[in-house]
């Protein structure tokens, strides 16, 4: 493995353009919308939510995700007097513009039928107003029912759903979560992953990436979220038999940041750490802070020499991976053919060390 494969192409940074999504959260009161933000946002844990009180009318907040990717997170108070005012004097307001629409269901809700109706009628204003947004149902609080019945009351559950969601319903998808396990960070992981810009270049880097350490697989985090942007694998990583281990590890380096916020004394949702590896006999694993907004987690073959060219190399790759923010669509259709062309990063390196050779 060449130690410096990975080597920066010197490609103009492009001017920042902040991608604005708004963002609607959505349910009844007390369906558990605000805990799952505060977890997934405010580094919360889930111990933590109960004493979040009742939303109060919409309260609004604004997230960066992933460099230009800014999310405004409408939370909206799930009371039956809110929501009669976001469906009528204030329908234009709250149903314009949106890019996804995220509604919670309480899965031990006693007025199921009911909590259909209006969002029924959610649906309906977004057709209105947003007929290109994206919708996605989360069926939450399933830890409240027994573990045997779990899938067969969400699958029926999501059939009723889709069957209300109008123009929506080739579209939209559900999830089953809760805040005590990963399942909630496999559910927010979809929704925002549809709403990143350059996933495709992002994937072209990844990997090649991959390809140059021998990395068994890569994983991209959001950095404040520990979201799952994007991930990688070979052959070997294909055979990987936890097919959650993304999820899981969103919450292990929650809880992993959190003890450290409690040691240092820095507020939880600051990134106290660039770097870490651990060294096994089955493999290593490096976890590294790749741009401002991002964390790489790369898992490897065992051996020192495989552990230090990894770590040279996601060094080097850092700069090409800061010029993936604020792209237009003209420069991802340029990086997406340059990440595509055949003088690489790899190709190039190993021909400029190749003449040398021949020079000496």
């Amino acid at each position: 493995m060449d130690p410096t494969a990975v080597k920066s192409q010197g490609l103009p940074v492009p001017a920042k353009k902040e991608s604005r999504q708004k963002v609607l959260l959505m349910g009844k009161s007390g369906s558990g919308k605000t805990s799952m933000r505060n977890i997934i946002f405010s580094n919360y844990v889930a111990k933590d939510v109960r004493r979040l009180g009742a939303t109060i009318d919409v309260e609004h907040s604004r997230v960066k995700f992933l460099g230009n990717l800014v999310l405004n997170l409408w939370d909206c108070g799930g009371q039956d007097a809110f929501t009669e005012n976001y469906l009528t004097s204030q329908k234009a307001y709250v149903f314009s513009e949106v890019g996804v629409l995220i509604y919670v269901f309480d899965i031990e809700s006693r007025e199921f039928e009911r909590d259909l109706q209006t969002f029924s009628t959610v649906i309906k204003a977004l057709e209105s107003f947003s007929p290109r947004a994206r919708v996605f149902c989360l069926i939450h609080k399933m830890d409240l029912v027994q573990a045997d019945f779990r899938s067969a009351l969400f699958e029926e559950r999501e059939r009723v759903i889709v069957r209300r969601s109008g123009k929506f319903e080739r579209g939209i998808r559900c999830f089953a979560t809760t805040i005590w396990d990963q399942s909630l960070y496999k559910a927010w992981g979809n929704i925002v992953n549809s709403l990143i810009p350059n996933l495709d270049v992002i994937q072209g880097y990844l990997n090649h990436l991959a390809g140059v350490i021998q990395a068994e697989e890569i994983i991209l985090f959001e950095q404040t979220t520990f979201l799952t942007v994007m991930s990688v694998t070979n052959s070997t990583g294909d055979a990987n038999p936890c097919s959650d281990r993304h999820e899981r590890l969103s919450n292990i380096f929650k809880t992993f940041k959190h003890s450290l916020a409690n040691f240092t004394n820095a507020p939880p949702n600051t990134h106290q750490f660039d770097e870490f590896f651990i060294k096994t006999p089955r493999c290593n694993l490096v976890i590294a802070k790749l741009t401002k907004n991002t964390f790489a987690l790369a898992v490897l073959p065992p051996g020192e020499s495989e552990l230090n060219c990894c770590r040279i190399n996601l060094a080097t790759a850092r700069e090409d991976f800061m010029r993936l923010d604020g792209m237009d669509n003209e420069e991802r259709a340029q990086m997406s053919q340059y990440s595509r062309n055949t003088g690489s990063f790899q190709s190039q390196q190993s021909q400029e060390t190749q003449e040398t050779q021949e020079g000496e």
